[in-house]
This record gives C-alpha cells, sequence and structure tokens, in this order.
C-alpha cells in the first residue's frame, strides 16, 4: 500500500421508510433520537437522526422489500432494558420473546418500523472482559 492509510469509519444504516413521520416518531419516543438534517439528495428525502453518538439515515421511500434486506439488525444499547421492554409492551408493541439473559448481556429482538429487526441490549461489565468493555462502554 503506497501513500498513508485512508481513515475511514461506519456512519450510517439507510432505512427506507412507508411512513417517514411514524418512523422519526417511533425511534424518537423509545431510543431519543434527534433529527439533525432534513434534505433532499438525488430527488429522494433524507432525514438524518442521531440516536446517542450513533446515526440513521432515512429515505422517504417505501421499502423495495419488507423487513432486513440485507441489514440483519440494528442493535440498541440501552440501560434499563426491562423497564423499557414493558414499557414497549404496554404501547403495544410485539414482542418476539422474553428477554434472553447471558453472562455478559441482556437482549431481546423487536420490530420496528417497516420490518426492521431491532436488538434492544444491556450490557453487564465484568472481569476479564476488556474487550467487550471497551466495544459496549458508554
Amino acid at each position: 500500500m503506497s501513500g498513508p492509510p485512508r481513515r475511514a469509519r461506519f456512519h450510517h444504516p439507510h432505512l427506507f421508510a412507508a411512513d417517514l413521520d411514524a418512523a422519526l416518531a417511533f425511534y424518537r419516543r423509545w431510543f431519543g433520537a434527534e433529527v439533525v438534517a432534513d434534505h433532499t439528495f438525488a430527488g429522494s428525502r433524507n432525514v438524518m437522526v442521531a440516536v446517542g453518538d450513533g446515526h440513521l439515515n432515512f429515505y422517504d421511500q417505501p421499502p423495495r422489500d419488507r423487513g432486513r434486506n440485507a441489514v440483519h439488525h440494528l442493535g440498541f444499547q440501552v440501560d434499563d432494558l426491562a423497564g423499557l421492554v414493558a414499557e414497549m409492551a404496554s404501547a403495544g408493541i410485539p414482542m418476539r420473546s422474553a428477554i434472553r439473559e447471558l453472562p455478559e448481556l441482556d437482549y431481546i429482538m423487536i420490530e420496528g418500523p417497516d420490518g426492521v429487526l431491532l436488538e434492544l441490549f444491556e450490557y453487564k461489565p465484568g472481569p476479564a472482559r476488556a474487550g467487550l468493555d471497551r466495544w459496549f462502554g458508554w
């Protein structure tokens, strides 16, 4: 390789939204998403949102295929998984299973708007988990 290495980082998943307002309301309510920009690119409305230090970008277009397509899921780290799941269930959001408990983390998979699979998880820091503590650290 010649020259200095290029800088690169994962920036955002780009999601289609059949009902953009409903999708934005879902991510705002449950994950505190904040609209950062609402702009037209290449003839399509794009809404960029921040969720903590992560990013989501929405097309104001119906999905070409419902659900995951090439994206398996979007992961959301939370600090009170049981409380969030209880609130979501009482709001009528269907749960695919009960919360699954592992030594390192608890998680549950739910379906978001347009069939997007979402992983909600709460990490449990512990001894001998330096790599995981760094990955999942707030």
